[in-house]
């Protein structure tokens, strides 16, 4: 099968975000300019450089009374910092709550039952049961070709670790079971994990 975007693809369901996977999740935690918190999953997300450290997610919808965005990165304009939380598998009911299509008066902490923990180097709340969080400074948001599409990119501040998921000096993943997106409604744990040696 081929298919030009633009014509469509004639399928029940776009395949397009069921073939770019698994996607790690951005649990993003922000706060406004008037102090009230908010967090959002985004599955659109990564770390996209070492030195210095720094991530990404995108926003791809709006809501009426955010100026053509989201919560998030509303709040991330105002603001200039943000907070990647990572999902743990369990924290999956915890994070999906948050998708919520829920008024930038709603606090999705307290609506998820989330305890919040406060950021180090900026102001923000951060899930304080995540496994890890980056406390994040705004490097940029780029428009994207797209009425809502926004990516923003952070500059990692600040790390925090669960000491649980430390194993011989290495950040064990299988400690906690990450979260991943795939196609459609539908989500991966991963449990298992193997190493390659690079060729020299």
């Amino acid at each position: 099968m081929f298919y030009r975007p633009e014509d469509g693809h004639g399928l029940p369901h776009n395949p397009f975000n069921a073939i770019v996977t698994p996607r790690p999740i951005g649990w993003i935690s922000t706060r406004d300019a008037e102090g009230r918190d908010n967090l959002a999953p985004y599955s659109f997300f990564n770390a996209v450089a070492y030195v210095p450290p720094q991530v990404m997610f995108a926003s791809t919808s709006a809501k009426p009374d955010r100026d053509g965005t989201k919560d998030s990165v509303a709040n991330i304009r105002e603001t200039g910092v943000f907070c990647v939380n990572v999902v743990s598998e369990a924290l999956t009911d915890a994070m999906n709550r948050t998708s919520g299509p829920w008024g930038r008066e709603v606090d999705e902490f307290a609506d998820a039952a989330l305890e919040k923990a406060e950021c180090k180097t900026v102001d923000c709340a951060r899930v304080a049961a995540s496994p890890a969080a980056l406390e994040c400074r705004l490097t940029q948001i780029v428009q994207l070709p797209g009425e809502a599409n926004f990516v923003v990119f952070g500059e990692v501040t600040g790390v925090h670790m669960d000491d649980a998921c430390l194993n011989d000096g290495r950040f064990d993943v299988t400690r906690y079971n990450p979260l991943s997106r795939l196609g459609y409604m539908d989500y991966a744990v991963v449990r298992d994990t193997f190493s390659l040696q690079r060729p020299e």
